[in-house]
């Protein structure tokens, strides 16, 4: 159940029910890929920065260890020990932007396991059961990602493929839920707009999936080569054909001043690898901007990240210490600045819902903006 609690605008803040608890929106969604977060952290620790989802990949999780494996040991849930909602990826474009050589037909798409080499088939049955046995409590729709350079050509006759392949996603995954072994029974499915930059495609796939009834709706290939503005500029066409009282997800996004501006637009979930990504590379969030602690600005520095940070670096150690262990190729040093920008991130998402509920989303944004550009 989808209950819209606040509005600012196009801003909402909600409150999504699942099987597996309740998601506050907005929120941004940490990217455990394979089951686990890069960066050394567990999910004991994502309890203790505050998340309340997590995202894996279909893919992965069918190449390593096996989507069977995961079933035969009681779904994600059990395997990682997570008791709050998962939304797994589709693997869609896993598949199209990691496997290499591929071939695209109709019934979906043949390609090499970029681990091992073997050959995979993965269509819209075989991602609806992939996800089906990992449990998640959300499934994205397997579509295809085209590149946002492509042509308009290819782009209606993508966009066209991956509608068929939404509809033959929505009857697979209700038969399955109906199965006596299923580990989810009510797992959700989320439909993926597509279309490139072209705006009419994109308004016309929205409405056609909108049509469909779905539990939730996402926003894809964004955030691939196109330009912020041309990316806002999609959001402002495709947000307000989407079901208003359905969840909207805009798919990879992003960077922090990314999301104050799809908030602002009316989208209610993100997920991005940036936070963990960059913090494994000593680069670390502030409300002042990027700091990249290899400086050497930063060696004699006893200061937190980011004095008046809660998170469990800038509690116990100072920006010296982490650049010690960075230097020192500890992992530790890593560990800790993943954590910061996790914490950073679904901080910024608790102040975010407040904003909005307080009716002072606008004025939010435009100070945390303002921060962000003194760096």
């Amino acid at each position: 159940m989808y209950e819209i609690i606040s509005r600012d605008g196009r801003a909402k803040s909600s409150r999504f029910t699942t099987v597996h608890g309740v998601i506050e929106t907005p929120v941004f969604m940490n990217v455990g890929t394979v089951a686990a977060i890069k960066g050394a952290v567990s999910t004991m620790d994502l309890k203790d920065i505050g998340t309340q989802v997590q995202l894996s990949n279909t893919y992965h999780l069918h190449v390593r260890p096996g989507d069977d494996v995961v079933y035969k040991l009681g779904g994600l849930h059990a395997f990682m020990n997570w008791d709050r909602p998962i939304l797994t990826d589709s693997g869609g474009f896993q598949v199209f932007s990691l496997a290499g050589l591929r071939r695209i037909k109709e019934e979906g798409v043949y390609f090499n396991s970029h681990v091992d080499g073997r050959k995979i088939f993965m269509g819209p049955e075989q991602s609806m059961q992939i996800q089906s046995h990992l449990g998640s409590t959300i499934a994205m729709a397997f579509d295809e990602c085209p590149s946002s350079l492509a042509d308009r050509k290819y782009i209606e006759a993508s966009v066209a493929r991956t509608l068929r392949w939404l509809k033959r996603c929505k009857d697979e995954i209700e038969r399955l839920n109906a199965l006596p072994d299923t580990i989810n029974k009510k797992q959700l499915l989320f439909g993926i707009n597509q279309g490139g930059i072209f705006e009419d495609v994109r308004i016309s796939h929205a409405r056609e999936i909108a049509a469909m009834e779905l539990d939730g709706y996402a926003i894809g290939g964004l955030a691939v080569g196109e330009s912020h503005d041309e990316m806002y500029s999609i959001l402002d066409a495709v947000v307000p054909e989407l079901p208003v009282d359905k969840p909207t997800y805009l798919m990879g996004v992003g960077t922090p001043s990314n999301i104050l501006e799809a908030v602002d637009r009316g989208v209610d979930f993100f997920d991005c690898v940036y936070p963990s990504r960059n913090g494994r590379h000593g680069h670390v969030y502030t409300n002042q901007g990027k700091r990249n602690l290899f400086n050497a600005k930063y060696e004699l520095d006893d200061k937190p990240i980011e004095e008046g940070c809660g998170c469990p670096a800038c509690r116990h150690y100072s920006r010296a210490y982490i650049r010690h262990l960075l230097k020192a190729k500890e992992m530790l040093g890593m560990r800790l600045c993943v954590l910061h920008n996790l914490y950073f991130y679904n901080h910024m998402m608790e102040e975010i819902r407040e904003a909005i509920r307080a009716g002072r989303y606008k004025e939010y944004k435009k100070d945390k903006l303002a921060g962000f550009e003194r760096a």
